[in-house]
């Protein structure tokens, strides 16, 4: 069955599941350009970390919400580098936790937990929708970071209903393009070399804007990106490409995996132009 991927070049920005979003790019004849933009590494501050993670095993949280998957995945890793893993884990199955979106979710499915309070819709204003009922004054609420931005609006929310915030941020952002193979990418879309380019997280869209900033370039990105399909992956990283004034033609506002992106990107291909 033809696709409509067929010969379409397909910028990709993802770093960590860059092999299997080219994979399925590739199955349906598609042109998998890699482009990785931001890399995810381990926080510098690892005394932070064994703080936070043995406030936790010693029974020092009523609540921990988790704001991504990495976030989970990263701070059980330091927790086994700690030696304290099988603590981490019973600690957490103790404590009620809060997630946003279906990722920390599954990142908990792989520890054998599971969420108790999701958040019906995956961003910081979901959480607050979540939890603006509840009573949480006096209670000590641990709170994964998104990288290293510390969420004002959320932590302003939490101490707003008396309670104890407990920050953490186990990973950080960090470029993984030099900012001239960045360029690069710019120059293929401008010219229409790039049929669609796929964002997964909002790091992502921050660093080309950065680089186009620093190149001149910034005022002109939303015609630079007029004939290319934009794609994204969760509101937050949406809501960073309309901030910048960029064309958004593919949104996935529930399914955030590699899969339905791609689905998504051929269903539009298939059944418009740009």
């Amino acid at each position: 069955m033809p696709s409509g991927l067929d010969g379409k070049r397909i910028a990709l920005a993802e770093t960590r599941e860059l092999d299997e979003l080219a994979r399925l790019i590739e199955q349906k004849g598609g042109l998998a350009l890699r482009y990785p933009l931001v890399a995810i590494v381990p926080t510098d501050d690892v005394e932070a970390v064994r703080t936070w993670i043995e406030q936790l095993v010693e029974g020092g949280f009523n609540d921990v919400i988790f704001l991504t998957g990495e976030g989970v995945r990263r701070l059980t890793e330091f927790a086994d580098r700690f030696g304290l893993r099988d603590r981490f884990v019973a600690a957490l199955g103790e404590v009620r936790k809060i997630t946003r979106g279906p990722k920390p979710a599954r990142a908990l499915t792989e520890l054998g937990l599971r969420p108790d309070l999701p958040a019906r819709h995956p961003t910081t204003d979901g959480i607050i929708e979540a939890l603006q009922a509840e009573r949480l004054e006096g209670r000590n609420i641990g709170v994964q970071l998104y990288g290293t931005d510390p969420n004002e609006k959320l932590v302003g929310f939490l101490k707003s209903k008396g309670a104890n915030v407990f920050p953490v941020a186990p990973y950080r952002y960090a470029p993984a393009s030099d900012d001239e193979r960045v360029r690069e990418l710019l120059e293929r879309i401008e010219k229409g070399e790039v049929d669609a380019i796929a964002f997964t997280s909002a790091p992502q869209v921050r660093r080309v804007v950065d680089v186009a900033s620093r190149a001149g370039l910034d005022a002109r990105l939303g015609d630079i990106f007029s004939r290319t399909v934009v794609a994204a992956v969760g509101p937050v990283t949406a809501a960073e490409i309309r901030q910048h004034g960029l064309p958004l033609h593919v949104a996935l506002d529930r399914q955030f995996f590699m899969k339905p992106l791609v689905d998504a990107l051929e269903k539009h291909l298939t059944s418009s132009k740009v």
